[in-house]
């Protein structure tokens, strides 16, 4: 689940790009009746007003509570204002258990036009199930939301008036994300010495070799402009814990503006943590994102506009 750190899969996926090669089922949603659609592609122009990117890895039980809570609130918007269009889109990271099964369930309730379910063949990381939906998505702006529903979903409101009050932004990008910073006192707390020292110390690393400015990297609520997504997504290497950390590296690097916007988060039953391994490896996979940038390993790509 991605709730907590898994330390099962190494999160940095050496130096190549995240692979963009979907297998033939990944390429497709499926329809109430069961017919396969081809996604469509983020360089397409949006025809959709927000695009929901929820990763999901064996989420059976938690899906529905936070899809319960997403849906009430973006269809309550939709009947409030007729204009506000959107999709949302259910990655399943090769879930072992009915996570694509529980997904498709919405997709009968709503339709495919409003929920779509994307499920990769293999387990390859919250990183890559979050590009994969982002590549496919339809939206004006994109919003990356945990299934584990940890943030009120609510609090889209704040994180879009933080794009808003982005300014200027070049070529229309920006980035918002949501921020659990304000409620550090409180965690610490609650945790260990042991713990309290892990996550500063994490902290300090994030700051000292990648991301600057930006208190909490790691909270699973981001907004993003259409172009903004299309440059951050099209650089980005790392398919695990870790993607984050350089999305924000990127993005501040290409000069792409980035708002901190605090949002209400409860800890939610389910999620796992093995502290010391999860913080070392992720420690250990910071130092490779920026020196694999230093040295031409990794490269920015091109820009790449939408049509």
């Amino acid at each position: 689940r991605y709730g907590g750190l898994c330390t099962c899969n190494t999160p940095l996926q050496g130096a190549g790009m995240v692979n963009q090669t979907s297998r033939d089922q990944e390429r497709y949603f499926l329809t109430p009746g069961g017919e396969k659609n081809p996604f469509p592609s983020l360089s397409d122009p949006h025809s959709r007003e927000l695009s929901v990117v929820v990763p999901s890895y064996n989420e059976e039980f938690r899906l529905p509570v936070m899809m319960e809570e997403a849906m009430a609130y973006l269809e309550k918007r939709q009947k409030e204002n007729p204009s506000f269009t959107y999709e949302v889109i259910i990655v399943d990271d090769g879930s072992r258990d009915r996570t694509t099964e529980v997904a498709l369930g919405y997709t009968k309730k709503y339709g495919a036009d409003k929920v779509r379910v994307l499920t990769l063949v293999k387990n390859r990381g919250k990183g890559a199930a979050v590009h994969m939906g982002t590549l496919s998505s339809r939206g004006r702006l994109v919003l990356m939301a945990d299934a584990d529903g940890a943030t009120k979903f609510a609090d889209i409101e704040k994180v879009e008036a933080g794009l808003r009050n982005l300014s200027p932004k070049p070529e229309n990008m920006a980035i918002s994300c949501g921020s659990r910073a304000h409620l550090e006192k409180e965690s610490v707390a609650q945790r260990s010495l042991f713990r309290t020292f892990l996550m500063y110390g994490f902290h300090f690393l994030v700051w000292f070799f990648c991301v600057k400015g930006i208190k909490d990297t790691q909270c699973g609520f981001k907004l993003f402009t259409r172009e903004a997504a299309l440059r951050t997504f099209s650089s980005l290497h790392v398919e695990r814990w870790a993607f984050d950390v350089e999305l924000l590296y990127v993005a501040q690097r290409l000069k792409i503006p980035v708002a901190e916007v605090a949002v209400n988060w409860t800890e939610i039953e389910g999620s796992k943590l093995v502290p010391f391994w999860s913080w070392l490896q992720m420690g250990k996979d910071l130092v490779f994102i920026r020196l694999r940038y230093i040295t031409g390993a990794w490269r920015l790509e091109p820009l790449r506009k939408t049509q």
